[in-house]
């Protein structure tokens, strides 16, 4: 009777670890789903933003002839966030990938602001409806991306604290839950991408 009562408690203790590890597991398996979603959003937004890219391009063009350089560098800064884009996609969270698509990104973002900023001293093409709605929708989207970002290194964080925390990580070591990469500007780009572009007539 005694050794039934220990078998029974050991049984127990044994189901309770094991309904205790279950619960960890599907916390880190939550918590990886949740950053994995946000980088599709991330996906969705610059998806949009590349697709905007050559309507804003088409329509410089004619008015900007002689900025051939600027346009150019527009097209060759998207094909290249594209593969940084695919990149990313291919492996989203890994260090290496995301550092490839912040860096794309952000050589994007400064010839778009060069070719904002040469656009204003064309009167005719900042009047263009076509021009100043591309520009609109650009703005726009630009602010859902910096919004899917900060999402997205919101739940890489929470991914990140949750496997790196006892008793979680003792759980996410067995399984090999791997660490997330933030979606950030490298440092040493960041004071490049932020700065304004500068304007040569």
């Amino acid at each position: 009777m005694g050794s039934l009562l220990i078998l029974l408690v050991f049984l127990g203790l044994l189901a309770a670890v094991a309904l205790w590890a279950v619960g960890i597991y599907n916390g880190l398996v939550t918590a990886r789903n949740a950053w994995k979603n946000a980088f599709a959003q991330i996906d969705v937004q610059l998806q949009r933003r590349f697709d905007l890219i050559p309507n804003l391009v088409e329509t410089a063009k004619a008015y900007m002839a002689h900025e051939r350089e600027t346009l150019e560098a527009v097209v060759a800064a998207r094909s290249a966030a594209q593969s940084g884009l695919a990149a990313a996609k291919a492996n989203p969270g890994d260090p290496a990938a995301m550092a490839e698509l912040a860096a794309s990104q952000g050589q994007l973002n400064g010839v778009l602001g060069r070719l904002l900023a040469v656009a204003e001293a064309y009167p005719d093409l900042k009047a263009n409806q076509n021009m100043m709605q591309l520009s609109e929708e650009l703005s726009s989207t630009e602010n859902r991306v910096a919004f899917a970002r900060q999402a997205y290194n919101d739940a890489v964080m929470a991914y990140n604290n949750r496997r790196e925390m006892f008793p979680s990580s003792v759980v996410a070591g067995m399984f090999n839950f791997a660490s997330a990469a933030l979606l950030d500007i490298p440092a040493d780009k960041a004071e490049q991408v932020r700065a304004a572009p500068k304007v040569q007539f």
